[in-house]
């Protein structure tokens, strides 16, 4: 099998940004022709069907899996989308099709319920690069601070928590808590925990990791494409680097950015995330044009090159092999399970309290209207 190193952010000093360089790994799925695909799609239908199991699926993964998920009665969703989902699913199976942390959260979420991934090898940059027992030290150093974790961490930094947050969300909470006077420990995404500190004033310590795929948009030469579409909106996720961020008409969350597409009277758009989302815009909305945000210079072999390396792990033919064998589980120890799950729900209840979905916080706009609510995508 043919394996791709990956290169992320691993801190070495929790403050001030320094990060050594760590190394994973990537497997690279074969590729499948369309008649391949289509004959392990209908297969698949069929077996969850005999499994009495339901596929959800990430935004960022292959557009085939995000349209057989919806064909069959599934989600495609951002990582807390697809758990929730889960968690109210008649299946008693859940084949999971994103990157590690969501099939643990989805199994904190349903622990009654079977939760498989084709690949328990996909993993995540910023999962990575946030080590449970050196975040757990990290918090002992700062017992003053409220401890806010982002979804992309595992189910031990989670329950090391007292707010798990998604990117749709964490403005939100972040302002109550600076409300009410509480200093703030964040992890593991600094370029989000900078965007959440600007906007709200909160006093925020960051730990320093970063999205391998989000890191690597460029500002000038995102300038440089605006320049030459001048009627385009541009779409950033607010993991994205502050000078690339403020090139943008929206800064949101993967379900904002896909709701601000359909609100927004553009037809043209620069998406500055991973590229798996232009497959969920380009079916809702056929007559407008999207355009990739650049990760690179002149003179790159790839101009933009925004894929997640372990969400391109999975595969239908990952999918059938999990549900005819039922490997990849997800299992995790009972009382770790318990403890992460305290946070999330703290989260679910804060946004029920303001009678309002997780996923329907408001995106960040030029206009300064910083919490325009769009409704469920």
């Amino acid at each position: 099998m043919q394996l791709k190193s990956v290169d992320f952010d691993q801190p070495t000093s929790f403050v001030g940004g320094q990060c050594s360089i760590g190394q994973a790994w990537a497997k690279v799925p074969a590729e499948a022709s369309l008649q391949q695909q289509r004959e392990s799609a209908e297969r698949i239908r069929q077996l969850l069907r005999e499994r009495n199991a339901a596929l959800v699926a990430h935004y960022y993964v292959d557009g085939a899996l995000q349209d057989l998920a919806r064909e069959t009665g599934g989600c495609v969703g951002d990582s807390l989308e697809m758990a929730r989902f889960g968690s109210e699913h008649a299946a008693t199976t859940l084949i999971v099709a994103g990157v590690r942390f969501m099939g643990e959260t989805a199994k904190i979420l349903s622990p009654e319920k079977t939760v498989l991934m084709p690949d328990g090898d996909a993993t995540c940059s910023l999962d990575l690069g946030c080590p449970a027992d050196e975040f757990s030290r990290f918090c002992d150093a700062h017992p003053d601070r409220t401890v806010v974790v982002y979804a992309n961490t595992s189910a031990a930094v989670k329950a090391r928590a007292d707010w798990v947050v998604t990117s749709s969300v964490g403005q939100d909470i972040v302002a109550a808590l600076h409300a009410r006077g509480e200093k703030i420990l964040w992890a593991p995404d600094r370029h989000l925990g900078s965007h959440i500190q600007r906007q709200t004033g909160a006093d925020m310590l960051l730990w320093q990791g970063s999205c391998i795929v989000h890191d690597e948009f460029k500002a000038d030469e995102l300038q440089a494409l605006a320049d030459a579409h001048p009627e385009a909106a541009i779409l950033v996720h607010p993991e994205s680097p502050a000078s690339v961020a403020a090139l943008a008409d929206v800064v949101g969350s993967t379900t904002q950015l896909i709701a601000a597409v359909g609100r927004l009277p553009t037809q043209t758009f620069i998406v500055a995330t991973d590229q798996g989302i232009l497959h969920d815009m380009r079916k809702r909305h056929p007559d407008k044009t999207f355009l990739a945000a650049p990760t690179a210079g002149s003179g790159a072999s790839c101009k933009s090159c925004a894929f997640c390396p372990w969400m391109a792990m999975n595969s239908l033919a990952g999918v059938e092999q999990t549900l005819l064998h039922g490997h990849g589980a997800i299992e995790l120890d009972a009382t770790l399970a318990r403890a992460a799950r305290k946070p999330i729900e703290r989260m679910l209840q804060f946004a029920a309290a303001q009678r309002q979905p997780v996923r329907a916080s408001g995106a960040l706009e030029k206009d300064g209207a910083l919490f325009q609510h769009f409704g469920p995508a």
